[in-house]
């Protein structure tokens, strides 16, 4: 069994950080133990229970009891205190895909899954249904500023509206299921939720309802789908196969037995993938930085000075559910005593780039807490001392610090990018494709152990590993203050993103 032990290296750094914060966390031994090679043993491991598990690792399902009972098997050997934490939450699962179609006036089949299309929404209900469609208090044309349509946002907004009719609603300044229940409250037997009209606004809408609370069926469609379905005389066809549903799963947190647990480091990436692959990238890559971080500093012997709270969440794919059930189970005293959040999702995209989460919203207008400035500076300072180039990405919501931030807790981490395409510019300064997605896989069956750049594997887990030895060995805060709570609550609440779908 690995013991952790303080070694003579680190009592050097200790004695030297105790003497002033100023002098920096020498990283380089830490970070030249986190290999490549040894991130990819881990995504091997995953790759190997997915195939043994019907070729997911989703939540709920036996590949990801399997990830998580395999990983904690080997944070326990290590010497972690090791907490697995159940939790409930909303499940959805399409069955078949879903229908929609003009009957009347003009018969149209309109395409699923595409951007002139419909999607699902995401926790619709299930079920086929006919009827007249009917708009919902709709500008049409749309405003030129997003989010000014209140279509559907109240109830005096279906006054007069006929039960049994399919309603089409615009997006806007409210959350989709606030219309969807709106709509049912009404008796609505369908919603056809369609994307406002201004540009960058009219594809189809890719979006959740957040809980499985709608029992009709309740689709997201691009603007000139919906603008055709609001026409006078429009009957319309409405079908939705889905499971909408309460589940269960778990977190897995290992814990280092020693350091301050009054300035605590959580670590964190998810593990469960989508269910339509084994999801090497999303977020093997993460979980499998984690681990090796984990079992290296370990190996090490190192005692850090702050505890370390390395994480592995549950069900972010399905609307960051796992890292919300834990932040839910903190009182107000740990809320206070986690000093940091990083949060490393995805990075080994095969058509990189170098994002470095926008800490003080200077470049992308929406910050952090106090403090998660610092955080990315200890990024941008280690990248560029690597004469590495990175870009910002924005907090959106996307990934598992949503929750910490909304809570106050600093936050920052890495990212190599998703569904977004690669521009000229950044394949002249990081290589690959331009216009192709960052990664070609992403949620798709394709996201396998092959999925994957290793000079993006090894450059984002040494610079996660400079950050978490970093804040592990300070000993001064990160932020500075206790304050910021209440202005990173109002970014959150204002985010698009619930995970990887729109809410409103």
């Amino acid at each position: 069994m690995r013991t952790m032990k303080l070694t003579l290296l680190t009592t050097a750094l200790l004695a030297a950080q105790q003497s002033t914060a100023a002098v920096p966390v020498d990283t380089e031994a830490f970070r030249a133990a986190i290999t490549p090679d040894g991130v990819r043993v881990h995504q091997f491991d995953l790759q190997v229970i997915a195939d043994t598990n019907g070729g997911t690792r989703a939540a709920t399902t036996a590949g990801y009891d399997a990830s998580l009972e395999h990983i904690k098997l080997l944070v326990e050997s290590a010497g972690y205190y090791v907490t697995v934490q159940p939790f409930e939450f909303p499940y959805f699962e399409e069955q078949s895909p879903a229908q929609l179609e003009q009957l009347e006036p003009v018969p149209i089949v309109y395409p699923y899954g595409e951007a002139a299309g419909f999607v699902t929404m995401e926790y619709s209900g299930a079920g086929e249904v006919t009827g007249a469609a009917e708009g919902v208090d709709l500008q049409l044309p749309p405003s030129v500023t997003a989010n000014s349509s209140t279509s559907g946002c109240e109830a005096e907004d279906f006054a007069g509206f006929t039960p049994g009719n399919i309603a089409i609603i615009q997006r806007g300044s409210c959350s989709f299921l606030l219309k969807a229940q709106n709509a049912e409250a009404a008796g609505a037997s369908g919603v056809v939720i369609f994307n406002e009209g201004q540009e960058g606004r009219t594809d189809a809408i890719n979006g959740t309802l957040s809980e499985p609370s709608v029992s009709i069926p309740v689709v997201g469609a691009a603007f000139a789908v919906g603008e055709e379905l609001a026409a006078e005389g429009v009957v319309a066809r409405v079908f939705v196969d889905a499971v909408s549903e309460i589940r269960s799963t778990a977190n897995l947190i290992a814990e280092t037995p020693g350091g301050r647990d009054d300035r605590v480091v959580v670590v964190g990436a998810h593990l469960d993938s989508v269910p339509e692959g084994p999801g090497i990238n999303d977020n093997g890559s993460g979980s499998a930085a984690l681990l090796e971080m984990a079992l290296q500093l370990a190996e090490m012997g190192v005692e850090p000075v702050n505890q370390l709270r390395f994480a592995w969440w549950g069900a972010e794919e399905a609307g960051l559910h796992g890292s919300q059930a834990y932040v839910d189970s903190l009182s107000a005293r740990d809320i206070k005593n986690i000093a940091v959040n990083l949060n490393f999702d995805m990075i080994g995209s095969p058509n990189f780039v170098r994002f470095v989460y926008d800490g003080d919203g200077s470049a992308t207008g929406t910050a952090g807490p106090n403090g998660s400035g610092n955080i990315e500076q200890i990024f941008l300072d280690y990248f560029a001392g690597q004469g590495l180039p990175v870009e910002p990405t924005a907090f959106d919501g996307r990934s598992d610090y949503g929750p910490f931030i909304a809570m106050g807790i600093p936050a920052g981490g890495l990212f190599t990018g998703a569904e977004g395409i690669k521009t000229d510019e950044q394949a002249a300064l990081y290589g690959g494709t331009a216009g192709d997605q960052y990664d070609p896989c992403y949620h798709q069956a394709c996201d396998t152990y092959a999925n994957n750049s290793d000079e993006a594997l090894d450059q984002m887990s040494d610079a996660a590993a400079h950050a978490l030895y970093t804040f592990a060995m300070t000993s001064s805060s990160v932020n500075g203050t206790d304050k910021g709570s209440d202005k990173a609550k109002k970014s959150a609440d204002a985010l698009d993103y619930q995970g990887n779908k729109l809410r409103r």
